[in-house]
């Protein structure tokens, strides 16, 4: 905290900035935080923590914790996440990126963000060949059987996937879909090791994937980088050929994300 914000040696936040370090504060931390911790780590009376979040939770910025006392983002919050990353000039730096990956691999490319009941396409470029999946920007994907969904579910912690998975309908999109909670976990389990996901045939029928991370100056995921082609062309042993081409692509997008 710049040194203009100290009082007798102690940090204080100007009055119009106490909701900003609020919101950043809870951004940061990654896991549902309390008001008394918010309170600490900000140097702020708990009754003014407590109207702020309640004024926070009303407006939609952020949305209580299961535990009912902690509070984590909310829908505005997470769209304003999305909307940030999207901005113009990260957007054009970004499809430059994946354009070149398109061509260099000659298959669509995907980049997805995890959103409440799944993964959503932020961006993507298309292949030139007539034969392709047709899944435009802002369709929302399950976690479950797509590898951008399986990537970002290997990235939770233990007890995060637990309640998610509790609450997940594991449907069967097709007859290769892991839809047996066990199986599931074991797939995340080796994605975890590998550091890549695969989808291979488990969303749709003739579709193979397969997805690197792209992480934050935490080593939290933001989003996932993927390649997806019919199998026709490429199995998924075929994709893996292309992940160190991946994971150049995935770096490249990370840095313009963190800059």
């Amino acid at each position: 905290m710049p040194d203009d914000f100290l009082v007798d040696g102690k940090a204080q936040i100007p009055t119009n900035l106490r909701l900003l370090y609020l919101l950043e504060h809870i951004a940061q931390s990654g896991v549902p935080v309390h008001p008394s911790a918010l309170s600490d780590a900000l140097n702020l009376p708990r009754a003014t923590v407590h109207r702020l979040l309640v004024t926070a939770e009303t407006e939609g910025f952020l949305q209580r914790h299961v535990d009912g006392r902690s509070y984590g983002p909310g829908r505005r919050m997470r769209l304003l996440a999305i909307n940030t990353v999207s901005s113009q000039r990260i957007r054009t730096e970004r499809l430059l990126v994946m354009k070149s990956l398109a061509e260099d691999v000659g298959e669509t490319c995907n980049l997805a963000v995890p959103a409440r009941y799944g993964m959503v396409y932020l961006d993507r470029v298309e292949t030139h060949w007539p034969l392709r999946i047709q899944l435009p920007v802002g369709t929302q994907v399950p976690f479950h059987c797509t590898a951008s969904g399986k990537m970002y579910l290997s990235s939770l912690r233990k007890d995060k996937l637990d309640r998610l998975l509790g609450s997940l309908k594991l449907s069967a999109n097709t007859s290769r879909s892991l839809t047996d909670p066990g199986n599931l976990r074991r797939e995340l389990g080796k994605t975890r090791q590998q550091e890549f996901s695969t989808d291979d045939e488990e969303f749709m029928e003739g579709m193979a994937a397969i997805a690197v991370p792209i992480c934050d100056d935490r080593n939290r995921l933001l989003t996932t980088l993927s390649i997806h082609a019919p199998v026709q062309r490429h199995r998924i042993e075929g994709l893996k050929a292309y992940l160190p081409r991946l994971k150049v692509a995935a770096d490249k997008l990370r840095e313009i994300a963190l800059d």
